[in-house]
């Protein structure tokens, strides 16, 4: 039996996947999570998917209960400012698309619509982020009566089997540290031991499986299964088992960024419920606002910028409560370990695979792999398909945002500087160029799509292509012989319906502080 789990590393990664577990087995598997104390998290990983509520509900974790210790605010979309061109924004809301006739709204509005903007033609959601509302009422209740999240639901899925549900209308933003410091005392409080020393060597035996690890005071931690969270260093998976990885780079070329998190007044300054994605002239700056601060950072490509002219950027961006901020530059490795789980070391978070931070996937991929972990957790015997399984659905994951990012750099209209030139020329996955020519004349459909569960549906490409404005698209002829008027009656009862709940609904700020009492 395979019970005796050994955890290196902590952070986001280590600590999430230590309440997973515990969560999910009790006393009956031992987890014991060993990290050092003077290796820092990366810490800019704060933004999520709305498919992390099902982490917490897993945890049997209420919002009241996490969110006020870590500062946590609500994420209904990825804010995408600049990338068509200066003061040109969109949304990629969590809101699955609306149809008429068999024929999404977007696809309606390309034949008929009336605003340039698409995003809030066709999604509530647009309406909501931009007059800075909150998702639910004071009340806690949410903010339509069709997003209900106490409906008849099992519990513990995987998200790929919750493909086609209702769309939940939001994720969030946190502080990574405050995170996994809540997580610890989740985790400890459950049983998981708790070891903060340094490694000095992995074991192994003559198959070339972990023994243990060696650690500078505690001697040797020995397990039957070891998860790598050691970060970028791979210290498991890639040095101690030489397993190779595999770079994004030729497609993916930003590999650098710069960090800041700043302290405002967030009453008033206002929450502004997404992450903003602003462009650059050499990639992109996130803002991430939080209960107390923002987190902002310039996500870059060495080859078209300085580390210096990153922070000199980012800065100037944000204005002059950056001025004594300290920065933190960090080198980001592009890719995923081939196979992220090899004989029984499982790498999870960066060791497993990382893509620039645009979708905020980093702790989805954290999520999945746990979930994925779970249900394919091993018996004594190490069943071989078990690890095939959790090791093609990885890789799927991950395969699949690179195409979904590679995407946004294609379908951008900006090209005012040679990094956004050679994004349209730079080379694509195999399939993503013969599929951006179906989808100039038919939207994508999820038989068009990426064709391993990745997170991201349909109507996610389809945001990204209508707002990005750099690929030619046309509405399915079919609509040339259909009467629009049912679609235009359901583009003005979104409008009204937006008008509504931005009436309706309190501001992020005092929904939090009402939460907080």
């Amino acid at each position: 039996m395979i019970n005796n789990v050994v955890i290196v590393g902590g952070g986001t990664a280590g600590w999430m996947t230590a309440s997973y577990l515990k969560a999910a087995f009790g006393d009956r598997v031992s987890v014991t999570l060993v990290e050092s104390g003077k290796v820092g998290a990366i810490g800019v990983g704060e933004a999520t998917f709305s498919d992390i509520r099902h982490f917490f509900e897993f945890l049997d974790l209420r919002e009241e209960e996490w969110m006020p210790e870590c500062n946590a605010t609500y994420k209904l979309a990825v804010r995408f400012q600049d990338w068509r061109k200066p003061g040109h924004h969109f949304y990629h809301p969590f809101e699955q698309v609306g149809s008429v006739d068999g024929f999404p709204l977007t696809d309606w509005w390309l034949k008929a619509g009336e605003t340039d903007r698409f995003d809030k033609d066709c999604f509530v959601m647009a309406s909501v982020c931009d007059a800075e509302r909150s998702p639910r009422h004071l009340n806690g209740l949410m903010l339509e009566q069709s997003y209900d999240e106490h409906a008849a639901e099992p519990r513990g899925l995987t998200m790929s089997e919750h493909q086609g549900k209702t769309q939940f209308p939001y994720a969030y933003h946190f502080e990574a540290a405050l995170l996994a410091k809540f997580l610890t005392r989740y985790s400890t409080d459950r049983g998981a031991k708790h070891i903060v020393d340094d490694v000095q060597e992995v074991l192994l035996d003559e198959r070339g499986w972990i023994t243990g690890v060696r650690t500078a005071e505690h001697g040797v931690v020995g397990g039957d299964l070891f998860i790598d969270c050691t970060g970028f260093r791979g210290l498991l998976i890639n040095k101690a088992l030489d397993e190779p990885f595999q770079s994004y780079q030729d497609m993916l070329p930003n590999d650098s960024a710069v960090a800041l998190q700043v302290p405002f007044d967030m009453r008033e300054r206002g929450i502004r419920p997404c992450t903003t994605a602003t462009a650059q002239e050499a990639g992109w700056i996130w803002t991430i606002p939080l209960f107390g601060r923002i987190g902002t950072g310039y996500v870059y490509a060495k080859d078209y910028c300085t580390p210096e002219e990153a922070e000199r950027t980012l800065r100037a961006h944000v204005g002059p409560e950056a001025a004594e901020v300290e920065a933190n530059h960090i080198r980001m490795r592009i890719g995923r370990t081939r196979n992220s789980w090899v004989r029984n070391c499982v790498a999870v978070g960066l060791s497993s695979g990382f893509v620039e931070p645009l979708e905020s996937t980093g702790i989805f991929f954290i999520h999945h792999a746990v979930e994925q972990l779970v249900k394919n957790f091993p018996a004594a015997g190490w069943n071989p398909v078990q690890t095939a399984r959790y090791n093609d659905a990885v890789a799927h994951v991950m395969d699949g945002v690179r195409e979904f990012l590679v995407l946004h750099y294609k379908a951008a209209a900006r090209s005012d500087t040679q990094y956004w030139r050679d994004a349209k020329t730079r080379v694509a996955p195999d399939g993503l160029e013969e599929r951006i020519e179906m989808w100039k004349t038919q939207l994508p459909d999820s038989e068009t799509v990426f064709p391993y569960y990745h997170g991201l549906p349909p109507y996610s490409y389809m945001c990204i292509l209508l707002g990005m404005g750099g690929i030619p698209l046309r509405h399915s002829p079919a609509l040339d012989l259909a009467d629009v008027s049912s679609a235009k009656k359901e583009f003005e009862e979104i409008r009204l319906k937006g008008d509504e709940l931005v009436r309706s609904l309190p501001t992020p700020y005092d929904y939090f502080a009402h939460m907080r009492g």
